[in-house]
C-alpha cells in the first residue's frame, strides 16, 4: 500500500469516505513479541482522536502487569479532568471483572473458563449498546483456542456489530474462522529474542 493508496478499489457501492470509515476487526497473532504492544499503541492513537477506549485483558492472574495499563488509566483520568482525549476503561479477568461483585472463589480452570465467558458476555452487551469506539481484547485468542468461548459466536457477533466500533484481538494461534472474518491480520514472527540467549524479561521491555 505505497503512499497510503489501496492496491484495488472494490466495486462495493461505497464512497471513498464510507469505505475509509468502516469499522475494523484486527487480529494480532503469531509467536513473535509485540502483539499486545501494538494493540495498546493503537489504543493510544485512538485516545488521541477522542475515542472511547475499552480494554479487556483475558489473563488468569491479577499480578500480570503491563506498563500501558497505568498509562492508559492516567489518560482516562486526564480525560475526566480536562476533556482531553477520550474516556478509558481497563478490565482484567484475573482480578475479577470490575462490573461484577461476585467472589473469585477457588483458582481453577473451571473458574477461569467461567470468567472468560462472563467477560465475553459483557463485551457482547457493550457492542450492542455501541459503548466504545475501540475494544482491545488482549489475549482473547486463548479462551477461544481452549474452548472457553465459542468461536462461531465471537465471529457472528463481531461481524454483525452495529455502528463504527473497532475491535483488536491479540494472542497466539488465532482460530482460522476469526482470521477469515478479520479485516486486518498481522502475524508476529520471531527472528531472534533475548530469551533465546537466556535473558529474562525486563522492565520497560516486557512490562
Amino acid at each position: 500500500m505505497p503512499q497510503g493508496q489501496p492496491a484495488v478499489v472494490p466495486d462495493d457501492g461505497l464512497t471513498t469516505r464510507q469505505r475509509r470509515n468502516r469499522a475494523i476487526l484486527a487480529v494480532h497473532t503469531g509467536v513473535g513479541k509485540g502483539k499486545s504492544t501494538a494493540a495498546f499503541g493503537l489504543a493510544l492513537r485512538g485516545w488521541n482522536q477522542g475515542w472511547d477506549i475499552g480494554v479487556f485483558q483475558f489473563v488468569k492472574s491479577a499480578k500480570w502487569k503491563v506498563g500501558e495499563e497505568e498509562v492508559l488509566r492516567r489518560l482516562g483520568r486526564l480525560h475526566d479532568e480536562t476533556g482531553e482525549g477520550g474516556p478509558v476503561e481497563w478490565h482484567k479477568m484475573g482480578s475479577g471483572w470490575s462490573w461484577t461483585r461476585s467472589s473469585q472463589g477457588e483458582d481453577t480452570e473451571e473458574r477461569h473458563a467461567a470468567d472468560a465467558r462472563e467477560g465475553w458476555e459483557e463485551i457482547k452487551r457493550r457492542l450492542a449498546e455501541e459503548r466504545h469506539d475501540l475494544y482491545v481484547l488482549d489475549e482473547f485468542a486463548y479462551p477461544m483456542k481452549w474452548g472457553w468461548v465459542d468461536v462461531d459466536d465471537v465471529v457472528e457477533t463481531l461481524a454483525s456489530r452495529p455502528g463504527r466500533q473497532h475491535v483488536v484481538i491479540t494472542g497466539r494461534d488465532a482460530d482460522p474462522r476469526l482470521v477469515e472474518a478479520a479485516d486486518l491480520v498481522t502475524e508476529m514472527t520471531k527472528i531472534k529474542h533475548p530469551m533465546d540467549a537466556g535473558q529474562k524479561g525486563q522492565r520497560g521491555i516486557e512490562w
